[in-house]
């Protein structure tokens, strides 16, 4: 059986969250989402952050922050006598391939009574289950139904998982043998490295306006705050910045970032044309400016996660950054996937002239989220068979 090194998002589905009754829908290495307010499209963005909440062993937390099943599970009419579940799962294939290959799955619900395990907020485990699809068969690398965990090891032998859980807990999150089990390790290491950029915050607040400890820094953290040592690290420790520099130029022509040698902390500023002689530091900066250089932190730094989601990046910037921000991401999209959702039907055209990538429209059909051209099948209209 080969173990998934190298794969990526192929497949999302999600049932019976929020306004997504259920809903499953191809990913490829760019996926971009438009859509006006109140669509949907941030509960599709929540639900990839929710299976990566599984994976970390979150998910009861996340969704007791959300208010719980009550709050979470899906809002519109269900059939009588029906308790609310949640579905979540991603299927994942090799990049040069079509098709699924391991999908896993969750399914939680209302917790039991009091004293039985849960508190009133957390979700109950129904089923949770790894995939492993081989010529038309199903393999189950991971199953738990209710307190039960069985796995399949390295030699494929399926093994009772000594382990006890909570209700609330996912098997994927408690599971720590990667020696036993390395498939199953190597999903939950997959997701655990998605990274999710929506809390890029510019007020006089962010820490995007600070220096941060200065270390060596291969990936930018989802809130940027470690963006100045991820700058620095490109700058002063692998010493390439064609991407970068070709960014700035792209945004603000004749200008140039600033990253002085990091002592115990790191720093950036920008030269302007205007002023050759003056560094405007972080605090200074405008917020469209200071996202822009987040952006380009996120989608440049040394080492990219291999699953990238981008919520409104469009948000703060200049109608003049679009096009700069859609060829950035277009470069970041040769190094890893991408999954984006907008409100800015010009930032999904200049991704589309860029990319080659037809945006997907997000609509609301009979009270759900729904895709345009999505089929009930999983598939778009103009997606050959």
């Amino acid at each position: 059986m080969p173990y998934p090194r190298g794969v990526i998002v192929r497949e999302i589905h999600a049932a019976h969250y929020r306004s997504l009754r259920s809903i499953r829908f191809p990913t490829g290495r760019l996926t971009v989402f438009v859509g006006v307010n109140g669509v949907g499209k941030t509960n599709l963005y929540r639900a990839l952050q929710l299976l990566q909440a599984s994976a970390a062993g979150t998910l009861a937390r996340e969704l007791a922050a959300e208010g719980g099943m009550q709050s979470a599970s899906w809002a519109g009419t269900r059939h009588v006598g029906e308790s609310p579940r949640i579905t979540l799962a991603a299927g994942f294939g090799e990049p040069a391939l079509e098709g699924v290959i391991y999908t896993y799955e969750v399914e939680v619900g209302v917790p039991p009574p009091l004293g039985r395990g849960t508190f009133p907020l957390e979700p109950d485990m129904k089923e949770e289950a790894l995939l492993f699809h081989h010529r038309g068969r199903n393999h189950k690398l991971l199953e738990r139904r209710g307190g039960s965990v069985m796995a399949r090891d390295a030699d494929g032998k399926r093994t009772e998982i000594r382990r006890d859980l909570l209700p609330s807990e996912t098997a994927l999150g408690a599971f720590d043998a990667p020696q036993s089990f390395p498939d199953v390790h190597a999903i939950k290491q997959l997701m655990l490295d998605w990274r999710f950029y929506h809390d890029l915050r510019t007020d006089q607040d962010s820490a995007l306006r600070r220096p941060c400890l200065a270390v060596a820094t291969p990936t930018m953290a989802s809130d940027g705050s470690n963006l100045a040592a991820a700058l620095a690290t490109l700058i002063h420790i692998r010493r390439d910045t064609i991407d970068l520099d070709r960014a700035i130029e792209d945004a603000f022509p004749g200008a140039r970032l600033d990253v002085p040698m990091p002592g115990q902390t790191a720093s950036f500023g920008m030269v302007f044309p205007d002023y050759p002689k003056r560094v405007f530091e972080a605090r200074e900066l405008s917020d469209g400016t200071l996202r822009y250089l987040a952006l380009a932190g996120a989608l440049l730094s040394l080492r990219l996660p291999s699953f990238v989601a981008l919520n409104e990046p469009e948000s703060s910037l200049h109608p003049d950054l679009l096009e700069p921000l859609a060829r950035l991401i277009a470069r970041a999209s040769e190094r890893t996937q991408i999954w984006l959702v907008t409100h800015s039907e010009r930032l999904a055209a200049a991704l589309e002239k860029h990319c080659g990538v037809a945006p997907r429209t997000v609509i609301k059909k009979d009270g759900e989220t729904w895709i345009e051209g999505l089929r009930t099948i999983g598939r778009f209209d103009d997606e050959d068979d």
